[in-house]
């Protein structure tokens, strides 16, 4: 298991590294003030709007970048940093977020492939580490001279559900790329920020996508290793 845990350590380790200098950048961008005057909910309920989006409402939710669109129930949720700040990384969140709401209400086809892998993810995100780990021991306690690579099936299905969740973090790619593009777009034609704001909230919104990105190839990286296992490459 020594591979894994490496990758599982440069995963964390990238991660933490594009974390906090996505943290770095809001804070930086926190402190450039819109000369519009317009509040992260304002710039929300202004976007909304401006799409012809009446029924989804924006509402301030605890915590820090706990910034999401909830399709089930139609709200833009922004934290606290985000909701009344007048600012060009509040102006990034909150129309990020409302580009999700666009996307939902044009039928985006990325997100709602998306929302239709949540449950299949939501099982497999709690079951799938306890299945991997029962089928290398029972790989392990099958093995024979006739059958060097053991019974392989708990495994497999270990490795399929790994594999559901590799996939929803590549399809939230493209979701996440395309709400930024909107935002930026819609926040740019329509003058919401200037140009020099504008630098910030581009920035501010390639940092916060790249999270994705490192989150997706972890988890390629991870589903490769349970997959050599699976096809007989060696254990670490």
């Amino acid at each position: 298991m020594t591979g894994y845990y490496l990758i599982i350590g440069i995963s964390m380790l990238v991660s933490w590294l594009v974390s906090s200098r996505l943290k770095s950048k809001f804070e930086h961008y926190s402190k450039v003030h819109l000369r519009n005057g317009l509040s992260g909910k304002e710039v929300a309920e202004k976007m909304l709007r401006d799409n012809g989006i009446t029924d989804v409402q924006v509402i301030s939710v605890p915590g820090q970048l706990t910034d999401h669109y909830n399709p089930a129930n139609k709200t833009v949720n922004l934290s606290e940093g985000v909701y009344m700040q007048r600012n060009a990384a509040a102006a990034a969140v909150a129309a990020h977020e409302c580009g999700h709401a666009v996307q939902h209400a044009v039928g985006y086809s990325m997100l709602q492939l998306r929302s239709k892998l949540v449950p299949i993810v939501n099982i497999s995100s709690n079951l799938m580490q306890f299945v991997l780990i029962a089928g290398i021991g029972i790989m392990a306690a099958t093995q024979s001279v006739s059958d060097p690579n053991g019974n392989t099936t708990v495994l497999a299905i270990g490795v399929l559900m790994f594999a559901f969740t590799t996939l929803f973090a590549f399809v939230t790619l493209p979701v996440e790329y395309d709400a930024s593009n909107r935002a930026m777009k819609w926040l740019k034609d329509t003058g919401t920020v200037t140009s020099e704001e504008y630098v910030g909230v581009q920035d501010s919104l390639k940092w916060a996508a790249r999270t994705y990105v490192v989150a997706a190839l972890g988890s390629l990286a991870q589903l490769l290793y349970w997959a050599s296992l699976l096809m007989g490459g060696r254990r670490g």
